[in-house]
Protein backbone atom coordinates (compact mmCIF):
# COMPACT_ATOMS: atom_id res chain seq x y z
CA UNK A 1 0.00 0.00 0.00
CA UNK A 2 1.07 3.58 -0.66
CA UNK A 3 2.07 5.63 2.39
CA UNK A 4 -0.59 8.05 3.63
CA UNK A 5 -0.73 11.55 2.20
CA UNK A 6 0.29 13.95 4.97
CA UNK A 7 -1.57 17.23 5.01
CA UNK A 8 -1.62 20.45 7.01
CA UNK A 9 -4.71 22.57 7.60
CA UNK A 10 -4.23 26.33 7.80
CA UNK A 11 -7.18 28.00 9.53
CA UNK A 12 -9.20 26.37 12.32
CA UNK A 13 -12.38 28.44 12.13
CA UNK A 14 -16.11 27.82 11.67
CA UNK A 15 -16.00 25.59 8.60
CA UNK A 16 -12.58 23.98 9.01
CA UNK A 17 -13.87 21.53 11.60
CA UNK A 18 -15.98 19.91 8.86
CA UNK A 19 -12.86 19.52 6.75
CA UNK A 20 -10.98 17.86 9.58
CA UNK A 21 -13.81 15.40 10.20
CA UNK A 22 -13.92 14.62 6.47
CA UNK A 23 -10.15 14.13 6.23
CA UNK A 24 -10.45 11.44 8.89
CA UNK A 25 -12.85 9.59 6.58
CA UNK A 26 -10.69 9.82 3.44
CA UNK A 27 -8.62 6.61 3.11
CA UNK A 28 -4.89 7.12 2.95
CA UNK A 29 -4.87 10.73 4.18
CA UNK A 30 -3.70 12.09 7.51
CA UNK A 31 -3.72 15.69 8.73
CA UNK A 32 -0.51 15.97 10.68
CA UNK A 33 -0.32 19.72 11.40
CA UNK A 34 -2.53 22.73 12.11
CA UNK A 35 -1.91 26.46 11.79
CA UNK A 36 -3.98 29.35 13.16
CA UNK A 37 -3.09 32.77 14.57
CA UNK A 38 -5.67 32.31 17.36
CA UNK A 39 -3.77 30.29 19.99
CA UNK A 40 -6.89 29.31 21.94
CA UNK A 41 -8.69 28.10 18.84
CA UNK A 42 -5.60 26.25 17.67
CA UNK A 43 -5.40 24.43 21.00
CA UNK A 44 -9.11 23.62 21.03
CA UNK A 45 -9.14 22.12 17.54
CA UNK A 46 -5.77 20.42 17.97
CA UNK A 47 -6.98 18.71 21.13
CA UNK A 48 -10.30 17.75 19.53
CA UNK A 49 -8.60 15.97 16.65
CA UNK A 50 -5.44 14.82 18.40
CA UNK A 51 -3.06 16.78 16.15
CA UNK A 52 0.18 17.61 17.92
CA UNK A 53 2.00 19.80 15.38
CA UNK A 54 0.56 23.29 15.88
CA UNK A 55 1.74 26.60 14.48
CA UNK A 56 0.71 30.23 14.68
CA UNK A 57 2.89 31.08 11.68
CA UNK A 58 2.54 29.49 8.24
CA UNK A 59 6.22 30.05 7.39
CA UNK A 60 7.26 28.00 10.41
CA UNK A 61 4.85 25.24 9.39
CA UNK A 62 6.24 25.09 5.88
CA UNK A 63 9.85 25.29 7.04
CA UNK A 64 9.41 22.22 9.23
CA UNK A 65 8.31 20.20 6.18
CA UNK A 66 7.04 16.64 6.27
CA UNK A 67 3.96 17.51 4.19
CA UNK A 68 2.40 16.25 0.96
CA UNK A 69 -0.23 19.01 0.64
CA UNK A 70 -1.68 22.05 2.42
CA UNK A 71 -5.37 22.81 2.89
CA UNK A 72 -6.06 26.54 3.33
CA UNK A 73 -9.32 27.26 5.19
CA UNK A 74 -8.85 30.96 5.97
CA UNK A 75 -10.71 34.10 4.89
CA UNK A 76 -10.30 35.43 1.38
CA UNK A 77 -7.84 38.26 2.11
CA UNK A 78 -5.17 35.77 3.19
CA UNK A 79 -5.53 33.37 0.27
CA UNK A 80 -3.05 34.84 -2.19
CA UNK A 81 -0.09 35.23 0.21
CA UNK A 82 -0.68 31.77 1.66
CA UNK A 83 -1.08 30.02 -1.70
CA UNK A 84 2.03 31.71 -3.06
CA UNK A 85 4.01 30.69 0.03
CA UNK A 86 2.91 27.08 -0.30
CA UNK A 87 3.73 27.13 -4.02
CA UNK A 88 7.26 28.33 -3.25
CA UNK A 89 7.67 25.16 -1.19
CA UNK A 90 6.39 23.16 -4.19
CA UNK A 91 3.48 21.64 -2.29
CA UNK A 92 0.03 20.89 -3.72
CA UNK A 93 -2.57 23.21 -2.25
CA UNK A 94 -6.32 23.38 -1.65
CA UNK A 95 -7.84 26.83 -1.16
CA UNK A 96 -11.22 27.63 0.39
CA UNK A 97 -13.76 29.62 -1.59
CA UNK A 98 -14.18 32.41 -2.48
CA UNK A 99 -10.84 31.81 -4.15
CA UNK A 100 -9.84 35.47 -4.34
CA UNK A 101 -11.06 39.00 -3.82
CA UNK A 102 -10.04 39.97 -7.36
CA UNK A 103 -9.45 38.26 -10.67
CA UNK A 104 -5.85 39.51 -10.61
CA UNK A 105 -5.24 37.72 -7.31
CA UNK A 106 -6.87 34.54 -8.61
CA UNK A 107 -4.78 34.54 -11.78
CA UNK A 108 -1.62 35.16 -9.75
CA UNK A 109 -2.33 32.11 -7.55
CA UNK A 110 -3.01 29.90 -10.56
CA UNK A 111 0.22 31.11 -12.18
CA UNK A 112 2.25 30.57 -8.98
CA UNK A 113 1.14 26.95 -8.72
CA UNK A 114 1.59 26.33 -12.45
CA UNK A 115 5.13 27.75 -12.32
CA UNK A 116 5.90 25.54 -9.32
CA UNK A 117 4.44 22.50 -11.07
CA UNK A 118 1.99 21.74 -8.25
CA UNK A 119 -1.79 21.15 -8.38
CA UNK A 120 -4.20 23.73 -6.99
CA UNK A 121 -7.84 22.95 -6.12
CA UNK A 122 -10.52 25.35 -4.90
CA UNK A 123 -12.79 23.91 -2.21
CA UNK A 124 -15.93 24.51 -4.32
CA UNK A 125 -18.04 21.70 -2.90
CA UNK A 126 -21.68 22.31 -3.87
CA UNK A 127 -21.36 20.42 -7.16
CA UNK A 128 -20.27 17.43 -5.05
CA UNK A 129 -23.54 17.23 -3.11
CA UNK A 130 -25.18 13.91 -3.89
CA UNK A 131 -28.47 15.50 -5.11
CA UNK A 132 -26.52 17.66 -7.61
CA UNK A 133 -24.52 14.61 -8.67
CA UNK A 134 -27.82 12.79 -9.24
CA UNK A 135 -29.01 15.57 -11.59
CA UNK A 136 -25.71 15.41 -13.47
CA UNK A 137 -26.06 11.63 -13.83
CA UNK A 138 -29.49 12.00 -15.47
CA UNK A 139 -28.05 14.54 -17.92
CA UNK A 140 -25.10 12.27 -18.69
CA UNK A 141 -27.44 9.36 -19.48
CA UNK A 142 -29.26 11.54 -22.02
CA UNK A 143 -32.67 10.78 -20.52
CA UNK A 144 -34.07 14.29 -21.15
CA UNK A 145 -32.18 14.99 -24.36
CA UNK A 146 -30.37 18.30 -24.79
CA UNK A 147 -30.96 20.84 -22.00
CA UNK A 148 -32.22 24.21 -23.25
CA UNK A 149 -33.36 25.87 -20.00
CA UNK A 150 -32.48 25.54 -16.33
CA UNK A 151 -32.79 27.06 -12.91
CA UNK A 152 -30.51 26.78 -9.88
CA UNK A 153 -32.27 28.20 -6.83
CA UNK A 154 -31.30 28.75 -3.19
CA UNK A 155 -33.95 30.70 -1.27
CA UNK A 156 -34.04 30.76 2.52
CA UNK A 157 -34.68 32.79 5.65
CA UNK A 158 -32.02 30.96 7.65
CA UNK A 159 -29.95 33.16 10.01
CA UNK A 160 -26.47 32.55 8.65
CA UNK A 161 -25.16 35.58 10.54
CA UNK A 162 -25.50 33.88 13.93
CA UNK A 163 -22.68 31.48 13.16
CA UNK A 164 -20.74 33.75 10.80
CA UNK A 165 -21.33 37.37 11.96
CA UNK A 166 -18.64 38.72 9.61
CA UNK A 167 -20.96 37.99 6.68
CA UNK A 168 -23.07 40.99 7.71
CA UNK A 169 -20.13 43.36 7.58
CA UNK A 170 -18.92 43.23 3.98
CA UNK A 171 -20.16 45.37 1.11
CA UNK A 172 -20.64 42.13 -0.83
CA UNK A 173 -22.63 39.24 0.58
CA UNK A 174 -24.88 36.72 -1.10
CA UNK A 175 -23.29 36.45 -4.55
CA UNK A 176 -19.78 36.22 -3.13
CA UNK A 177 -20.66 33.83 -0.29
CA UNK A 178 -23.50 31.68 -1.65
CA UNK A 179 -24.10 32.66 -5.26
CA UNK A 180 -20.59 31.53 -6.17
CA UNK A 181 -21.71 27.97 -5.33
CA UNK A 182 -24.92 28.29 -7.35
CA UNK A 183 -23.07 29.76 -10.33
CA UNK A 184 -20.59 26.89 -10.21
CA UNK A 185 -23.47 24.39 -10.17
CA UNK A 186 -24.95 26.12 -13.23
CA UNK A 187 -21.60 25.82 -15.02
CA UNK A 188 -21.35 22.17 -13.96
CA UNK A 189 -24.80 21.32 -15.30
CA UNK A 190 -25.11 23.56 -18.37
CA UNK A 191 -21.57 24.47 -19.40
CA UNK A 192 -19.56 27.66 -19.60
CA UNK A 193 -21.21 31.06 -19.77
CA UNK A 194 -20.97 33.63 -22.58
CA UNK A 195 -23.07 36.36 -20.96
CA UNK A 196 -24.66 37.25 -17.63
CA UNK A 197 -27.25 39.76 -16.48
CA UNK A 198 -27.86 40.31 -12.76
CA UNK A 199 -30.07 42.25 -10.37
CA UNK A 200 -29.48 42.50 -6.62
CA UNK A 201 -31.23 43.89 -3.55
CA UNK A 202 -30.61 44.35 0.17
CA UNK A 203 -33.75 43.50 2.15
CA UNK A 204 -32.23 43.04 5.63
CA UNK A 205 -31.35 46.54 6.95
CA UNK A 206 -28.90 45.11 9.51
CA UNK A 207 -26.36 44.01 6.88
CA UNK A 208 -24.17 45.94 4.45
CA UNK A 209 -24.24 43.71 1.38
CA UNK A 210 -26.93 42.31 -0.90
CA UNK A 211 -29.05 39.43 0.40
CA UNK A 212 -31.04 38.79 -2.79
CA UNK A 213 -29.66 38.17 -6.29
CA UNK A 214 -31.19 37.03 -9.56
CA UNK A 215 -28.91 36.17 -12.48
CA UNK A 216 -29.71 35.24 -16.10
CA UNK A 217 -26.98 33.16 -17.76
CA UNK A 218 -26.42 32.58 -21.47
CA UNK A 219 -24.45 29.36 -21.87
CA UNK A 220 -22.12 28.61 -24.76
CA UNK A 221 -24.12 25.41 -25.31
CA UNK A 222 -27.16 27.52 -26.26
CA UNK A 223 -28.98 26.84 -22.99
CA UNK A 224 -30.32 29.61 -20.77
CA UNK A 225 -30.38 29.35 -17.00
CA UNK A 226 -31.61 31.41 -14.07
CA UNK A 227 -29.59 31.43 -10.85
CA UNK A 228 -31.45 32.96 -7.93
CA UNK A 229 -30.33 33.32 -4.31
CA UNK A 230 -31.99 34.81 -1.25
CA UNK A 231 -31.48 34.92 2.50
CA UNK A 232 -34.57 37.12 2.88
CA UNK A 233 -37.23 34.58 1.93
CA UNK A 234 -39.63 33.20 4.56
CA UNK A 235 -41.19 29.89 3.53
CA UNK A 236 -43.68 27.56 5.15
CA UNK A 237 -40.96 24.94 5.43
CA UNK A 238 -37.35 26.16 5.69
CA UNK A 239 -35.33 24.40 2.94
CA UNK A 240 -31.86 25.48 4.13
CA UNK A 241 -29.33 24.44 2.90
CA UNK A 242 -30.91 22.76 -0.11
CA UNK A 243 -30.22 23.83 -3.69
CA UNK A 244 -33.24 23.29 -5.95
CA UNK A 245 -32.74 22.59 -9.64
CA UNK A 246 -34.99 22.60 -12.70
CA UNK A 247 -33.91 21.46 -16.17
CA UNK A 248 -35.95 21.41 -19.38
CA UNK A 249 -34.56 19.28 -22.18
CA UNK A 250 -35.65 18.32 -25.67
CA UNK A 251 -36.90 14.92 -24.45
CA UNK A 252 -38.03 15.65 -20.89
CA UNK A 253 -37.48 17.47 -17.64
CA UNK A 254 -35.66 17.17 -14.31
CA UNK A 255 -36.92 18.66 -11.06
CA UNK A 256 -34.85 18.51 -7.87
CA UNK A 257 -37.32 19.79 -5.30
CA UNK A 258 -37.39 20.38 -1.56
CA UNK A 259 -36.92 17.29 0.53
CA UNK A 260 -34.34 15.92 -1.92
CA UNK A 261 -36.96 14.60 -4.34
CA UNK A 262 -35.71 14.07 -7.89
CA UNK A 263 -38.42 13.82 -10.57
CA UNK A 264 -37.56 12.90 -14.17
CA UNK A 265 -40.38 13.22 -16.69
CA UNK A 266 -40.26 12.00 -20.32
CA UNK A 267 -42.79 10.97 -22.94
CA UNK A 268 -42.98 7.53 -21.31
CA UNK A 269 -43.90 8.88 -17.85
CA UNK A 270 -42.36 10.25 -14.69
CA UNK A 271 -40.25 8.72 -11.95
CA UNK A 272 -39.51 10.17 -8.51
CA UNK A 273 -36.41 9.21 -6.53
CA UNK A 274 -35.24 10.08 -3.03
CA UNK A 275 -31.73 11.52 -3.40
CA UNK A 276 -31.29 12.64 0.22
CA UNK A 277 -27.65 12.78 1.29
CA UNK A 278 -26.42 10.36 3.93
CA UNK A 279 -26.11 11.59 7.50
CA UNK A 280 -22.44 11.00 8.29
CA UNK A 281 -21.60 10.03 11.90
CA UNK A 282 -20.03 13.45 12.59
CA UNK A 283 -22.63 15.47 10.65
CA UNK A 284 -25.76 17.24 11.88
CA UNK A 285 -28.98 18.26 10.15
CA UNK A 286 -29.59 20.45 8.25
CA UNK A 287 -25.86 20.88 7.44
CA UNK A 288 -25.41 17.22 6.50
CA UNK A 289 -25.90 17.99 2.79
CA UNK A 290 -22.91 20.32 2.75
CA UNK A 291 -20.89 18.18 5.15
CA UNK A 292 -21.28 15.16 2.90
CA UNK A 293 -20.02 17.20 -0.07
CA UNK A 294 -16.91 18.17 1.90
CA UNK A 295 -16.02 14.49 2.22
CA UNK A 296 -16.71 13.95 -1.49
CA UNK A 297 -14.50 16.78 -2.73
CA UNK A 298 -11.66 15.87 -0.37
CA UNK A 299 -11.82 12.26 -1.51
CA UNK A 300 -11.68 13.57 -5.10
CA UNK A 301 -8.57 15.60 -4.24
CA UNK A 302 -6.74 12.63 -2.79
CA UNK A 303 -7.60 10.47 -5.81
CA UNK A 304 -6.43 13.17 -8.22
CA UNK A 305 -3.24 13.78 -6.25
CA UNK A 306 -2.29 10.11 -6.35
CA UNK A 307 -3.23 9.74 -10.03
CA UNK A 308 -1.68 13.01 -11.21
CA UNK A 309 -5.03 14.28 -12.58
CA UNK A 310 -6.30 17.85 -12.51
CA UNK A 311 -9.19 18.21 -10.02
CA UNK A 312 -12.59 19.23 -11.37
CA UNK A 313 -12.52 22.46 -9.39
CA UNK A 314 -8.91 23.31 -10.07
CA UNK A 315 -7.73 26.87 -9.70
CA UNK A 316 -7.70 27.16 -13.48
CA UNK A 317 -11.31 25.98 -13.72
CA UNK A 318 -12.44 28.16 -10.81
CA UNK A 319 -11.28 31.28 -12.65
CA UNK A 320 -14.41 30.81 -14.78
CA UNK A 321 -16.70 30.62 -11.75
CA UNK A 322 -15.02 33.59 -10.08
CA UNK A 323 -15.44 35.57 -13.31
CA UNK A 324 -19.20 34.96 -13.09
CA UNK A 325 -19.23 36.46 -9.59
CA UNK A 326 -17.43 39.56 -10.85
CA UNK A 327 -19.72 39.71 -13.88
CA UNK A 328 -22.79 39.55 -11.61
CA UNK A 329 -21.63 42.50 -9.53
CA UNK A 330 -20.65 44.47 -12.64
CA UNK A 331 -24.01 43.76 -14.27
CA UNK A 332 -25.99 44.70 -11.15
CA UNK A 333 -24.09 47.99 -10.92
CA UNK A 334 -24.36 48.89 -14.62
CA UNK A 335 -27.71 47.22 -15.44
CA UNK A 336 -25.93 45.76 -18.49
CA UNK A 337 -25.24 42.25 -19.77
CA UNK A 338 -21.61 41.29 -19.07
CA UNK A 339 -19.38 38.87 -20.95
CA UNK A 340 -17.33 37.14 -18.21
CA UNK A 341 -14.48 36.52 -20.64
CA UNK A 342 -13.80 40.28 -20.64
CA UNK A 343 -13.03 40.38 -16.91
Amino acid sequence: MSPPLRGALVGCGFFAVNQLHAWRDVPGVEIVALCDRDIARLALVGDQFGIGRRYIDADALLADGGLDFVDIATTVASHRPLVERVARHRLPVICQKPFAATMDDARAMVAACADAGVPLMVHENFRWQSPIQAVRAVLDRGEIGTPFWGRVSFRSGYDVFAGQPYLAEGSRFIIEDLGIHSLDVARYLFGDVSGLTARTRRVNPAIRGEDVATMLLDHASGATSVVDCSYATTLGEEPFPQTLVEVDGTLGTIRLSAGYRLTVATATGATETDVAPPLLPWAARPWHNIQESVLAIQRHWSECLRAGREPQTSGRDNLKTLALVEAAYASAASLQRIDPDTL
